[in-house]
């Protein structure tokens, strides 16, 4: 389960973690990292978990190329799902979390006690190119889960997953806090946004706090950083785009290195939201709010910073070069106040910067080498586990 009390809640809960496979133009479908890093975690507790999950069809092509091919193949295509192996240790049902009859079904079966909402369009480049997608998975999505959640009189605690792009952003220096004003200039953005909206009225509206012994739904929301790690394949983001021209001896081509990001390792924010799970289950009424996962602000640094960083961890055959073309529109500043987090629920982060890429280029090395990547992604969450331990 993780550390800093989560053992108390023990294998008893049953979980259910929901995550949209968004279907790209070219058809591929693509996993959400922190989903399969949460799968790996809770895998390993007696704990019953739920994906809207599909990408066999392309095990037949992947079976016929090539090493070298097939580490090409596999850096645009596959997932850590199921390069971990995940779904050998848990049950998987393939659906989308824009069908909502097929969600509905599959959440009466399982009728969680415990549920964790990430499923979501991740991209800010997707979201200019199919901004109906985009709407449909992150704020209708939502939608869909918290109304089947209604309909089946579930009682249950619910952390959706938002982002930290879900505020105003006025390009301050400063952090957001939870009660800042919504917003977003992009379509993804807004969307997140616009999610956290969703959230806000049902839990007015259907679910509120101070009746939850009626209703017995406690509703929270988790808003992380840029969350990073090995296995993450997505494209158009700064470290998948990296390891990919990196595997290939070819430099990565950087939209804006001088924007900076709230990075942290993706099991910071995952250990967060599980940290969540267990206070809305135990005391619902007093943790049913926004909640900002977030690192310590000498880790908010510029995407320059990070490549440097990565292409020395990287060594030979590594670089980076400025795109120079025309992009659409994307923050420049962002920051998270994550003091409610650390006074609430007494989680921080506890593994650095410097610390997180050293493990993501470790990760992707052992890719390359054709290492066991379950393994590989299991002494990472042990190592990551150990310290936590050790933070207290």
């Amino acid at each position: 389960m993780g550390a800093t009390g989560s053992n108390r809640a023990g294998g008893h809960w049953r979980r259910f973690l929901s995550r949209h496979v968004f279907r790209q133009n070219d058809g591929f479908r693509q996993f959400l990292h922190g989903s399969s890093q949460a799968a790996a975690l809770i895998a390993q507790t007696e704990v019953r978990v739920f994906f809207t999950d599909a990408i066999a069809l392309l095990q037949d092509a992947f079976g016929a190329l090539d090493h070298l091919a097939r580490l090409q193949f596999a850096a645009h295509f596959l997932s850590l799902f199921e390069q971990a192996r995940v779904d050998g240790k848990l049950r998987s049902l393939r659906g989308d979390i824009r069908n909502f009859a097929q969600l509905k079904s599959a959440m009466a079966e399982c009728r969680p006690e415990v549920l964790l909402h990430l499923a979501a369009q991740s991209v800010v480049k997707t979201g200019y190119e199919d901004p109906i997608g985009n709407y449909a998975s992150n704020v209708m999505g939502t939608v869909h889960v918290l109304e089947a959640v209604r309909q089946l009189k579930l009682r249950c605690a619910f952390v959706n997953v938002t982002s930290d792009k879900c505020y105003d952003n006025r390009e301050w220096i400063w952090g957001y806090r939870e009660d800042e004003p919504m917003g977003g200039h992009d379509p993804y953005s807004n969307s997140k946004g616009c999610a956290e909206l969703v959230t806000s009225a049902y839990r007015d509206s259907f679910f509120p706090p101070d009746t939850i012994a009626d209703h017995g739904v406690a509703l929270g929301s988790a808003r992380a950083g840029n969350a990073i790690g090995g296995g993450d394949w997505t494209s158009h983001q700064l470290i998948p785009d990296l390891m990919r021209a990196f595997l290939e001896g070819q430099p990565s081509l950087i939209r804006n290195p001088s924007a900076y990001r709230p990075w942290q390792f993706v099991l910071e924010p995952l250990r967060g939201y599980l940290m969540l799970a267990e206070r809305l289950a135990e005391d619902g009424p007093r943790f049913a709010s926004g909640w900002n996962f977030g690192p310590v602000d000498s880790d908010v640094q510029p995407v320059s910073w990070i490549s440097d960083e990565l292409v020395r961890l990287w060594g030979p055959g590594a670089a980076w070069a400025l795109d120079s073309g025309a992009h659409p529109h994307e923050a420049h500043a962002l920051k998270l106040d994550a003091s409610k987090a650390a006074a609430g629920l007494h989680w921080r982060p506890v593994l650095s910067l410097k610390q997180a890429l050293a493990w993501i280029a470790d990760w992707y090395k052992g890719f390359k080498a054709g290492a066991d990547l379950q393994q590989l992604t299991l002494r990472q969450i042990e190592q990551y586990e150990a310290l936590a331990r050790d933070a207290g």
